[in-house]
C-alpha cells in the first residue's frame, strides 16, 4: 500500500469531507462513512472532521433499498473539500455518464483534494479519467467487468486500497478500514485505533477480498476437479475427460462430488458457467455471442434459452447491474431447481 500525501491535522482546521451520493448507492455505505468520523471527534472533543453530503442537482437521492435520502447541497463551482468521497452502488453507469459529476470530480482533484471511490464510486472516478494507472480496490464481483471497461486502471479484489491521492473501497465493511486509514492519517495512529475500538473492529484489513476458492474445498480430488472446471467454463461439459485426466472413475468422482458439494458433478459445472455467464452479461459490455462462447454454449439461441430459464429473464434485458435485474445465487439459496 503507498501512503497519501496528506497531512496531520491541526486544532485550528478541521479536514473537511465532500460525500457525494448517487442514485441507487448502498444504504449502508453512508453511516459507514460518517460514523468513524463521528467517533473521531467524540473522542477527541473538538470536529477533526466536518462532512456534507451532496447529489448532482442538490435533490434527494434514492438508496439500493429505496429510501430517499436528502442532501445538504447540490455541486457547484465553489465547493471546497479536502478529501471528496463518491459513494455508489447499484445502477452506476447513470453516474459515470453524467458530464456534470465528472466534471467537478476533475475540479476537485486540480484543487488537491484526496478522492475517493466507495463501492462502485471507484467507477465514477474511472469514468472521469482519474484512475488511469492507478491500483482501485474492486469487489471480487465487479473486478472482471471494471477492468473491462477501465482497462487502463489497475483493479484489484482487494477490500482497499490507497495510491497517492487516489483512495478506494470495495464496498460493505472494508469502507470501515478506508475511514479508519483516513483517520489514522489526520488525526494519528491512536485516534484511529481508539475509534476501531470503539466499532469493535481490528483496522489493517488490507488483504484480498475474493470469493470460496476451489483450494479451501476439504477434499483435494474436488477442489482439483474445480480448477479444472474453472479453467474449462468455455468448453462444453464433458465429464468423462475430467475424470480421465484426474485419473479417477467417473463413479469415484461422482460420490466425492456428492460427499463434499451434495451435488452432481454436472449440476455444479452448470452452476459455475452460470455464474460466469451472469457476471458477464452484467458487468462487462462483450457481446452476448463472446458471453455464450466464453461459458460453452454453441450458439447464442441455446445461452439465451438456458440463460432466461436459469434467471428468469433473457440476457439481452439484464445487461446492468441494477435492483431491477436478476441476482445470482445457487439454485438451493435462490429457492430454484437445479
Amino acid at each position: 500500500m503507498s501512503h497519501l500525501d496528506w497531512l496531520p491535522m491541526t486544532e485550528a482546521a478541521p479536514h473537511r469531507l465532500a460525500l457525494v451520493l448517487c442514485p441507487g448507492f448502498s444504504n449502508l455505505a453512508l453511516p459507514l462513512v460518517s460514523e468513524p468520523l463521528f467517533i473521531a471527534n467524540w473522542l477527541a472533543g473538538r470536529p477533526l472532521f466536518t462532512w456534507r453530503s451532496f447529489s448532482v442537482d442538490g435533490l434527494a437521492v434514492t438508496t439500493s433499498a429505496g429510501a430517499a435520502l436528502a442532501v445538504d447541497a447540490p455541486l457547484g463551482p465553489e465547493d471546497v473539500a479536502e478529501t471528496v468521497l463518491v459513494l455508489a452502488s447499484f445502477d452506476t453507469h447513470r453516474a459515470a455518464a453524467d458530464a456534470r459529476l465528472r466534471a467537478w470530480l476533475r475540479r476537485m482533484a486540480r484543487t488537491g483534494a484526496i478522492l475517493g471511490g466507495i463501492e462502485t464510486g471507484s467507477e465514477v472516478l474511472a469514468a472521469a479519467g482519474l484512475l488511469d494507472g492507478r491500483r482501485v480496490a474492486v469487489h471480487w464481483y465487479n473486478v472482471e467487468g471494471f477492468r473491462e471497461r477501465f482497462p487502463q486502471t489497475l483493479a484489484e479484489p482487494r477490500r482497499m486500497v490507497i495510491d497517492g491521492r487516489f483512495a478506494s473501497s470495495a464496498g460493505a465493511t472494508a469502507t470501515i478500514d478506508l475511514m479508519l486509514e483516513l483517520i489514522r492519517l489526520h488525526a494519528g495512529q491512536a485516534t484511529s485505533e481508539e475509534v476501531a475500538r470503539h466499532l469493535l473492529v481490528s483496522p489493517g484489513k488490507l488483504g484480498p477480498a475474493e470469493p470460496p476458492s476451489p483450494a479451501r474445498i476439504a477434499d483435494p480430488l474436488v477442489g482439483r476437479a474445480l480448477a479444472l472446471i474453472a479453467e474449462r467454463l468455455s468448453e462444453p461439459r464433458d465429464i468423462a475427460a475430467l475424470t480421465r485426466d484426474l485419473g479417477v472413475s467417473s463413479r469415484q468422482l461422482q460420490r466425492r462430488f456428492a460427499a463434499s458439494l451434495g451435488k452432481s458433478i454436472g449440476a455444479v459445472w452448470r452452476e459455475r458457467q452460470f455464474a460466469r455467464a451472469h457476471q458477464l452479461v452484467q458487468q462487462t459490455e462483450l457481446a452476448l455471442t463472446e458471453i455464450a462462447i466464453a461459458v460453452g454454449f454453441g450458439s447464442l439461441e441455446a445461452f439465451s434459452r438456458a440463460y432466461r430459464r436459469r434467471f428468469g429473464t433473457p440476457p439481452s434485458r439484464d445487461r446492468a447491474q441494477s435492483t431491477g435485474t436478476s441476482v445470482f445465487g445457487p439454485p438451493d439459496v435462490r429457492g430454484m431447481d437445479e
